[in-house]
This record gives structure tokens, C-alpha cells and sequence, in this order.
């Protein structure tokens, strides 16, 4: 495929301007504040099957609006004490999967928990955990982009940032986990969410954001040529008159925001040929990132980004931002 975006050079200094609304830091107070009203409630349930070089826990927690959201715990069977934990967040359309699916995080000596993003999980890789279903794993095909986007407090990823936020809280509350060595982790909307969650938790230790999604929704909406952002296109190609009210909605859920707060050190890695989430869209996130970061460029692949080779880049930073010889 070819190159779609702006060139490498421009790349590095594009700086666009945020777009914030006056209000952001007390709409998420209040949000966390509503979360806080439920009792988290983690349950970690041992799982039987034929694994063997790890130990699997179904997790179960009150997510927004005390609704249960699952996940996986994995933890290596041989172990000395806590261990950092990764908590991992599913690309767009994804769950948490099968437990022999998450294996590579444990293998390296973490904890691994790799949440569910409500309702997803109908697309690429099975989920359990419905969007406001009072029964049933509720899991559906994409989108989910435009639902309730005129509205912040009723918007889809308002629930989903809540979930994500306290997904890190259920890490801590594991006895295997070392509280004050945890990463939040993704590619794609997981990327996008880490970063989310890089500025509504302040004590993170690292972020690790692939190929983001959720990063400046304006550019992306106008130059993705596939992927969900063109949701949004093709909702506001009929609802010509709510452009500024879905910006305005969009505005307190963007990562280029919420990572203008993080204090985390982060990695990031574009793909200069991702027609998904386009480079420019990462580099907006990347430059507007409030801590220390690095970005590893991909020149000739599309959405895939690294691959298997970014992992073992992730890897690597990870030992290092733990603090593992």
C-alpha cells in the first residue's frame, strides 16, 4: 500500500493544536467520582484447562455503572514473590479471548490481565461482557464509534474509559501483583485507552500505546480510509447539522488529551502506511504526550504496525521499566 499520510518529516512536527473542552478535568472527577459509588468487587476464579506453564483466573469486576466486566489474570506458575503486572486493553471489535491466546506476557515473567471492552468481542476475538445487558455475554459486531455521541455522559467510551480505569485498581488488588509496578498496555483502541488511562491514573510506571486509535477524532474522521473511524465520517454525511456537538463529545474522550496529563513514561510505534489509524493521527497523541517518550516508526507496514516484532521491542522496554536485570 502506499503512503497516505504526511511524509516522515512532517510527521515530526506535526503539533496540532488541542481542542479541549473548558470543562474536561471536572467532567472525569465527576465521572470517577460515579464509578467510586460501586464497590469494585473483584472476583478471581481459578480456571481449569491444559495449560500448564501458567495459572488462568476468569476476573469479574464492577466496571461503570457497577455492571461486571471479565478479563483473564495469567500468572507464571513459577514465581517469587509480586510480580509487575500488564494490563492489557483489546483492539477495536475485540474481547479478552482464550487464555491460551494471552501467553506471551506470562512467559516473560509478568502478570498479565487482559480486560474485555463492553460489548466488543463479536469481531476478532470472543468477549464476555455486554454494553448495559442485564444478562448474557451482550458481545456485538462493530460499531460502536457513534453511540451516544452527542452526549458525554451517555457517550459509549465514557463507560468503556471507566471500565479501563478501574481495570488497573483490580490488578493492584491481586496478591500476586506488585501494586506499585503496573503498565497499561494495547495497540489500536487498546493503545488509545492506555493512553486514556495514562492521565486519569498518575502512578502508572510505563505505557506502551501501538498504533493508537482514539487520537485526534478530526483528522482521523477526515482522512481514514478504513477502519472505524469512518464511522463517524458516515454519521455526520447524514447528520450534516451535529458536527460541532459530536466534536465537542469527542473532545473529552481524545487521547491527545488525556495524554497532555500523563506523567507515566511511555513507548509508542506508528505505521506509516496504517490507512486505519493514520501516522499523523499518532503523532498528534505522541507529541502532546506530557512524559517521557519514544516512538518506533514503521515505514513500510499498514495497521499491523510491528508485529511480532514489536512485541519483542515491548518486551524488552518493559524489563527495563520494571526494573528486571
Amino acid at each position: 500500500m502506499p503512503l497516505s499520510d504526511l511524509s516522515l518529516p512532517e510527521l515530526q512536527q506535526f503539533f496540532p493544536k488541542r481542542s479541549e473542552p473548558a470543562d474536561f478535568d471536572a467532567f472525569w472527577a465527576r465521572t470517577l467520582d460515579e464509578a467510586d459509588a460501586h464497590p469494585l468487587d473483584p472476583t478471581f476464579t481459578p480456571e481449569t484447562g491444559p495449560l500448564t506453564g501458567v495459572e488462568v483466573c476468569d476476573v469479574s469486576f464492577a466496571g461503570h455503572g457497577g455492571q461486571r466486566v471479565h478479563g483473564w489474570l495469567v500468572l507464571p506458575v513459577h514465581r517469587d514473590g509480586p510480580l509487575p503486572c500488564v494490563v492489557e486493553f483489546p483492539g477495536y471489535g475485540g474481547g479478552r479471548g482464550l487464555p491460551h491466546e494471552q501467553l506471551l506476557y506470562a512467559a516473560a515473567g509478568f502478570a498479565h490481565l487482559v480486560i474485555d471492552v463492553r460489548g466488543q468481542g463479536g469481531s476478532w476475538r470472543a468477549g464476555a461482557t455486554g454494553d448495559d445487558a442485564p444478562a448474557g455475554d451482550g458481545s456485538t459486531h462493530p460499531g460502536f464509534l457513534t453511540r451516544g455521541v452527542t452526549d458525554p455522559d451517555r457517550y459509549y467510551y465514557r463507560r468503556v474509559t471507566v471500565d479501563a480505569v478501574r481495570a488497573i485498581a483490580v490488578a493492584r488488588s491481586h496478591p500476586a501483583v506488585d501494586p506499585t509496578r503496573i503498565a497499561a498496555l494495547g495497540a489500536s483502541q487498546g493503545g488509545g485507552l492506555a493512553l486514556t488511562v495514562a492521565g486519569l491514573v498518575p502512578d502508572l510506571t510505563a505505557v506502551v500505546a501501538d498504533v493508537p486509535f482514539l487520537c485526534h477524532f478530526r483528522r482521523g474522521a477526515e482522512i481514514a480510509a478504513t477502519g472505524p473511524y469512518g464511522e463517524l465520517a458516515r454519521y455526520l454525511a447524514v447528520h450534516r447539522d451535529r458536527v460541532d456537538r459530536v466534536f465537542r463529545t469527542l473532545d473529552y474522550f481524545d487521547a491527545v488529551n488525556h495524554g497532555a496529563r500523563a506523567t507515566a513514561p511511555a513507548r509508542f510505534s506508528v505505521a506509516l502506511m496504517d490507512t486505519t489509524c493514520p501516522p499523523s493521527t499518532v503523532f498528534a497523541a505522541y507529541h502532546h504526550y506530557a512524559a517521557d517518550k519514544r516512538m518506533e516508526v514503521h515505514t513500510f507496514n499498514g495497521h499491523e504496525g510491528g508485529g511480532a516484532y514489536q512485541d519483542g521491542l515491548n518486551l524488552t522496554y518493559l524489563r527495563s521499566a520494571f526494573e528486571i536485570a
